[in-house]
C-alpha cells in the first residue's frame, strides 16, 4: 500500500515510509568504505591515507546538493501541502537545474587546484601523487554526486522512497563491482578506486534525472521554469544547516587528521579513517530518518495539521533517542570484527582503532537526537535554528574540543571529543525545542 504524506503515520507507517532512506543513505555511505576497504587491503597504508585526507574535502564540496535537495524539499512540500502541485514542479525544477550549473562551475574549480589543496593537507611526495590522482578524478565526477544528494530527498517528497532505495542500490554496487575489477583484478591502485566511486555517482545521479525528465506517476517532474532568486535564496537558507553539518564534518575531519598527524602520525590518520567509515553507516541511519520524516513534517505543517505536527515530534524523539542508544551498544560488541575489516594486517593500527572506536562510539547515543532537531526545524522553514543546532554542533563545539581536549587527555582527548560536543548540543537542541513549541504548536 502506497503510504502519502498526508496520512496520520503510526510508528509501523512511519517506519515503513523511512527504512527506503535509510536504507539508501547507507548505500550512500559505502562508497568511502568500499574505497578505503580495498585500497587498504590491496594497495598500502599510504594510499589509504591519501584517501582518508582528501575524501572531506569531496564531500565537502558535494553538500551543495545536501543543501538544495534538503533544503528545497522543505520548499516544495509545503507548497505540495498547499495544494499548489505546478509551482511545487517549478520549483523543483529549478533548484536541480541551478544545481547542476553550479556544480559544474565548483567541479572545474577543484581539479584545477587539486595539487595546492593537497598540499595545504599537509601531503606531500608519495602521498602527494596520491591525493592529486584521487581527488581530480572525484572532481570529474562532482555535478553527479550533488545531484545524488538532491534526488535523495526530493524522491523522498515525490512519494517515492523506495525507488530512490533501488538506485542507491544499484549505484553501491555498480561501485563495489567496480573496486573488485579496477583494484583486485586490473591493479589500477587509487586510479582504480576513485574511477569506480565516480562511475557509481553516475549511476545514482543521472539516473533519476532520466526518471523525473519524463512523465511519471510521481508527485514530482522536472518541467520547463524560470528563475526565482526568492525561491533559490530560502532554499540555501532551509537547507543551510544540513549543508553546515556536512561542510562542518568535512572540515572537522581535517583537524582531525591535523592533530592526528601530530600525536601518532600516519598510523592516526588512518585509525581515524577506519573510524570514520563505521561512523557513515550508523549516521546513515540518522541522517536517512532526517531525510525521510522532513517531508511529511513540512507537508503538515504547510497543511496546518496541527495534531500530526506534534504525533510526528513525539514519535520521532522517541525513535531517534532509542536509536541512538541501540546503535551506542551495538558499536561497543562489534569493535573487533568491524576493525578487522581495515586493519587486520597491521597490529599497532587495529590496537589503536578498537581503543579509539569504544571512545567514540559513546556519542551515539545523543547524535541521533541533534540530527533529528536540525532537520526537523528545515522542515518548518526556519532555517537560522537549524543552522545554529548544526552550526555549534559539528563546527563550534567539536573545534573547541578537539584542540582543547589533547592537551591534558592526549590522543584520548581526540576519540572522547566528539562526544563532548554532542552532550553540548543535545542541550542546545533541547532549548530550542522548549524555546520554539509555541510558535510552531509541535508540542
Amino acid at each position: 500500500m502506497r503510504i502519502q504524506l498526508s496520512d496520520h503515520f503510526t510508528y509501523k507507517r512511519l517506519l515503513q515510509f523511512v527504512i527506503s532512506p535509510v536504507l539508501m543513505m547507507i548505500c550512500t555511505s559505502l562508497y568511502s568504505i568500499v574505497d578505503g576497504f580495498f585500497v587498504s587491503n590491496y594497495v598500502g597504508k599510504t594510499p589509504f591515507a591519501a584517501v582518508n585526507l582528501v575524501m572531506p574535502v569531496c564531500m565537502a564540496l558535494g553538500t551543495i546538493g545536501t543543501m538544495i535537495g534538503t533544503g528545497g524539499s522543505a520548499v516544495v512540500s509545503q507548497a505540495l501541502g498547499e495544494g499548489k502541485k505546478e509551482q511545487a514542479n517549478q520549483y523543483f525544477s529549478m533548484l536541480v537545474y541551478c544545481a547542476v550549473i553550479l556544480s559544474l562551475l565548483i567541479s572545474a574549480a577543484g581539479f584545477i587546484f587539486a595539487r595546492p589543496i593537497s598540499v595545504l593537507l599537509g601531503a606531500e611526495g608519495e602521498l602527494l601523487n596520491n591525493c592529486i590522482i584521487y581527488s581530480r578524478i572525484l572532481f570529474i565526477a562532482l555535478t553527479a554526486f550533488v545531484l545524488q544528494n538532491i534526488f535523495q530527498s526530493f524522491f523522498v517528497t515525490a512519494e517515492k522512497p523506495s525507488l530512490s532505495l533501488k538506485i542507491s542500490v544499484a549505484a553501491g554496487l555498480t561501485n563495489m563491482v567496480l573496486d573488485f575489477l579496477f583494484i583486485v583484478i586490473f591493479k589500477w591502485g587509487i586510479s582504480g578506486a576513485a574511477i569506480a566511486t565516480g562511475i557509481g555517482q553516475l549511476v545514482g545521479g543521472f539516473v533519476p534525472v532520466i526518471y523525473f525528465a519524463r512523465k511519471n506517476d510521481s508527485l514530482l517532474r522536472l518541467v520547463k521554469t524560470g528563475f526565482s532568486g526568492r525561491i533559490l535564496l530560502k532554499t540555501f537558507g532551509n537547507g543551510s544547516s544540513e549543508m553546515v553539518t556536512n561542510l562542518s564534518t568535512s572540515l572537522v575531519n581535517i583537524l582531525y587528521n591535523f592533530q592526528l598527524m601530530k600525536l601518532a602520525g600516519e598510523n592516526g590518520v588512518a585509525a581515524y579513517g577506519i573510524i570514520m567509515y563505521v561512523n557513515f553507516v550508523f549516521m546513515a541511519i540518522f541522517f536517512g530518518y532526517a531525510i525521510g520524516c522532513a517531508p511529511v513534517i513540512g507537508y503538515h505543517y504547510g497543511a496546518g495539521n496541527r495534531d500530526e505536527l506534534k504525533n510526528l515530534f513525539k514519535k520521532s524523539v522517541i525513535l531517534m533517542g532509542g536509536s541512538g542508544v541501540v546503535l551506542m551498544l551495538l558499536a561497543e560488541v562489534l569493535t573487533v570484527p568491524l576493525v578487522t575489516i581495515f586493519a587486520s594486517y597491521d597490529a599497532g593500527l587495529f590496537a589503536m582503532t578498537c581503543h579509539g572506536f569504544r571512545l567514540y562510539s559513546i556519542a551515539f547515543a545523543f547524535m541521533g537526537i541533534n540530527v533529528f532537531g536540525s532537520s526537523f526545524f528545515t522542515a518548518l522553514g526556519d532555517g537560522a535554528v537549524s543552522a545554529a543546532i548544526s552550526f555549534l554542533r559539528t563546527l563550534v563545539f567539536q573545534i573547541a574540543v578537539v584542540l582543547t581536549l589533547p592537551v591534558f587527555l592526549g590522543i584520548d582527548g581526540i576519540w572522547l571529543s566528539i562526544v563532548f560536543a554532542e552532550l553540548l548540543a543535545l542541550v542546545v537542541t533541547i532549548i530550542f525545542f522548549a524555546g520554539k513549541k509555541n510558535k510552531y504548536h509541535y508540542a
